[in-house]
């Protein structure tokens, strides 16, 4: 594969002229399912995918309400209560009494929750960990840069009129 990046007649890094910013970020977002589906199979952790999402969500949005939550975590509702539900008994969250209306609970991630979230994330890292091993240097910072930009624009989405704790999709 050819290294040498596109530049403009000015010298100035273009992208490929067969990739467009929309393709690269379908590629990214099928390359990430992929690697989660591997991470699966590679842990052989047998706890639902829904589980880590919704913990996600709520360390990612704070704290929020059902429906809010089954938006953000893109379940049906009834779902979404029986996984709070199932959650709620392992003490990985807590149900909250909202202050903006006193009838509604919002849903907020406990401590053991982000502990287990993060311990299922360093088990996911190990177990991938040999796939890359033979990563150069280069390699992986473009890696942490990748990831780094990813993160970045996430934390923007707010903005954009995503979930938002007390808002809607």
């Amino acid at each position: 594969m050819d290294d040498q990046k596109p530049t403009d007649a000015n010298g100035a890094r273009i992208l490929h002229p067969d990739r467009d910013l929309a393709t690269v970020i379908g590629d990214l977002v099928a390359v990430s399912s992929r690697l989660a589906r591997l991470a699966a199979s590679e842990t052989g952790n047998a706890e639902s995918p829904a589980v880590w999402r919704t913990l996600a969500v709520l360390r990612d949005l704070g704290p929020l309400r059902l429906g809010e939550l089954a938006r953000a975590s893109r379940v049906a509702q009834p779902t979404m209560t029986k996984l709070v539900h199932a959650l709620d008994e392992r003490g990985w969250v807590r149900r909250l009494v909202d202050a903006a209306d006193g009838r509604a609970w919002k849903i907020s991630l406990d401590p053991s929750g982000l502990a287990a979230l993060d311990a299922w994330r360093a088990e996911l890292g190990e177990a991938l960990a040999p796939w890359f091993a033979g990563l150069s240097p280069d390699d992986v910072d473009t890696l942490i840069d990748a990831s780094r930009i990813v993160h970045e624009r996430l934390d923007l989405q707010p903005a954009r009129g995503a979930v938002r704790p007390g808002g809607v999709a």
